[in-house]
């Protein structure tokens, strides 16, 4: 376990409040089973999404992705799923398909329709240069989901 002081995450970093993020740190919690995240603040939590470059080159992308790692970007796609939902009122189903190489798709299903649809490629290495950029990230693909939901309304209330 890294202490405080080997944190990425910032206990100032603004963005630690913005909704996204909080969305994101009970994704997690809630893939917690054994309570690992217990008194954890959330800067701790939300810390091993957030790889600096040099963070990411110490990753190795040989073998398969920990669970942990897995973990992580299940709960990310929860909740981009988590924030369409509570936006727009309709059902957001997450589902997530990735090889033991660590590449794959992860779609954001509401109704019969598809709002979201990433290819994934080295999980390995899952996260953002910073909450900013997680923040942003996450943003644009929810105000596209909401866009073809008000687009393609009826197939996304099939």
């Amino acid at each position: 376990m890294s202490s405080a002081a080997e944190l990425v995450v910032a206990e100032s970093d603004p963005y630690l409040e913005n909704d996204f993020v909080n969305e994101m740190v009970k994704q997690l919690r809630a893939l917690d089973t054994y309570d690992t995240y217990e008194g954890w603040s959330k800067e701790k939590i939300i810390d091993p999404l957030v790889l600096t470059k040099e963070g990411k080159k110490e990753i190795p992308v040989i073998g398969d992705p920990d669970e942990i790692t897995l973990a992580r970007v299940k709960a990310y796609y929860n909740a981009i799923a988590s924030t369409i939902e509570n936006e727009t009122g309709l059902m957001a189903v997450p589902v997530i398909n990735i090889t033991h190489e660590g590449f794959g798709r992860a779609f954001v299903l509401v109704g019969k329709l598809i709002v979201v649809d990433k290819t994934l490629r080295d999980i390995h290495r899952f996260g953002f240069p910073s909450l900013e950029k997680m923040c942003e990230q996450s943003g644009q693909m929810i105000a596209k989901a909401k866009g073809l939901i008000e687009k393609y309304n009826e197939a996304a209330r099939d």
